[in-house]
């Protein structure tokens, strides 16, 4: 019983160990390119860009499908429930109705036994005979025809849906961009916390492989209390320092992941640092000019203003006809005037008319209409070139301030690297006196906060010389 009992623990814990590696491998180490390449795929801001050019094509079929033939159909059946209220009309040959003897002679006897047939023997000498001239049944249907064959709208909305077309193509372009842009943003300042930690995880080595010394000298009686509570005390600061920056950590990567349009509940790690990325990009274009067209929102500007022009055409030329062919075949059949066929059942007569035609329609005078919308869709043409010449001189702007960006962060990190150097020198001279017996833990505690504040001086300045690296290739549309 013991036994089976043991053996049920041991695949529980075979269990709970192989389910803590599964969830630890759901983890996974994703560089910058990676995280870019996640984003591009599955960002939704980019898959509802990529649902508008879907969008876009089916536009354009629903424009093209306007001036292809439009062909309908229809069944249509009617009858009187009550026959006294049909359309009638008294006919008979006397008693105030109308006399129709003198029509009659000229019909002969089986003509006019053949009427009475067909009327229900209203030519009688009943003066209250009626004669009912609507079908009590009538069933007819319809089939029709219509074809655009000239529309000055039609044709310049044709061309109007292609550019559509091509805009939001633009648009898709300019949502990747942003995307990128979005996803570099976010995976900097991840990156900036996580170099920090491996810096305060190096710091907080060093510095409890030293009170750990200074603790058995202590217990030796070669140091003072003093100096293991001070470094006690550096070290306490330094953990609770690396603990509120791991807590940050977890905020801005979860801003990236957001970016990218992973969900939150999925782990990453950064697999690059800020070296690594400063040394793959070591090469600065700091002569280019700004090419306008490898900018994907100037060339969404340039779409939409060919769109208003396009608005101006269309109101250009209101006089434009338009000419419309149709065609139109209604068979019908009517029942229930009282005549019989031989079996006994109510006679049914076809009738059957066709109609082709052309139909053009030329406006004349619309009150002004057309002149003030061309005027409108001038005005909003010409607004897009202002706005045009406004992101011309942005983007000159942000070429200008990144370059200078970059220079100034060049000496940062020329200067903080200097002071690294300098701040290690201090630091190791001072742990050499220390351990020496000739320096004072105030000394250390001293020199390993120098030593923190340029490392990460170094740190901040490396991530301001990457940071205007990029914004250089932004700005060129790199």
């Amino acid at each position: 019983m013991l036994h089976q009992y043991a053996q049920k623990l041991a695949l529980l814990v075979g269990l709970l160990i192989i389910g803590s590696g599964v969830r630890a491998q759901s983890s996974q180490a994703m560089s910058l390119d990676d995280c870019i390449r996640y984003a591009l795929e599955n960002h939704p801001d980019i898959k509802a860009a990529q649902l508008q050019i879907k969008d876009a094509d089916w536009r354009v079929k629903e424009n093209l499908s306007t001036g292809l033939p439009q062909i309908s159909a229809g069944a249509t059946y009617s009858g009187f429930i009550q026959r006294g209220g049909l359309p009638s009309s008294a006919l008979g040959f006397g008693g105030g109705a109308v006399d129709l003897s003198p029509v009659l002679t000229s019909f002969s006897s089986s003509q006019v036994s053949e009427l009475n047939t067909v009327f229900g023997g209203i030519f009688a000498s009943d003066p209250d005979s009626k004669i009912f001239f609507n079908p009590v049944h009538s069933v007819s249907g319809n089939v029709s025809l219509n074809q655009l064959v000239f529309n000055n709208s039609y044709l310049i909305g044709l061309r109007a849906a292609k550019y559509y077309r091509q805009y939001v193509e633009q648009q898709l372009a300019v949502t990747r961009q942003t995307v990128r842009n979005q996803v570099t943003d976010a995976y900097l300042p991840a990156l900036l916390i996580s170099d920090n930690l491996t810096i305060l995880d190096k710091n907080i080595g060093n510095l409890e492989k030293l009170m750990n010394d200074t603790k058995a000298i202590n217990q030796a009686g070669f140091a003072e209390q003093l100096d293991v509570d001070r470094l006690e005390l550096s070290l306490s600061t330094l953990r609770s320092e690396r603990g509120n920056l791991a807590r940050q950590q977890e905020i801005v990567i979860n801003a990236l992941k957001f970016n990218m349009g992973m969900p939150i509940g999925e782990g990453i790690t950064l697999s690059d640092n800020t070296g690594a990325l400063l040394a793959a990009s070591e090469t600065v274009d700091m002569e280019s000019q700004v090419n306008f067209m490898s900018r994907p929102e100037y060339l969404l500007l340039l779409k939409g203003r060919e769109l208003n022009y396009l608005q101006v055409d269309l109101y250009r030329k209101p006089w434009m006809p338009t000419v419309a062919g149709f065609m139109q075949w209604q068979p019908s059949y009517q029942g229930g005037f009282g005549a019989s066929d031989s079996d006994g059942f109510d006679k049914w007569f076809y009738i059957s008319s066709a109609v082709a035609g052309l139909s053009v329609s030329i406006p004349i005078y619309d009150g002004g209409g057309s002149k003030a919308k061309r005027e409108r869709a001038l005005i909003s043409a010409q607004t897009v070139d202002i706005q045009k010449g406004m992101l011309e001189n942005a983007f000159t702007l942000e070429l200008d301030a990144a370059r200078k960006q970059y220079l100034n962060a060049q000496e940062r990190v020329a200067s903080q690297e200097k002071n690294v150097a300098l701040a290690q020198k201090i630091y190791d001279t001072t742990q050499t006196k220390y351990r020496a017996g000739v320096g004072s833990s105030f000394e250390i505690t001293q020199a390993e906060s120098g030593l923190y504040s340029a490392q990460q001086g170094l740190l901040q300045a490396q991530y301001d010389l990457l940071t205007s690296k990029i914004a250089i290739r932004k700005a060129l549309g790199q």
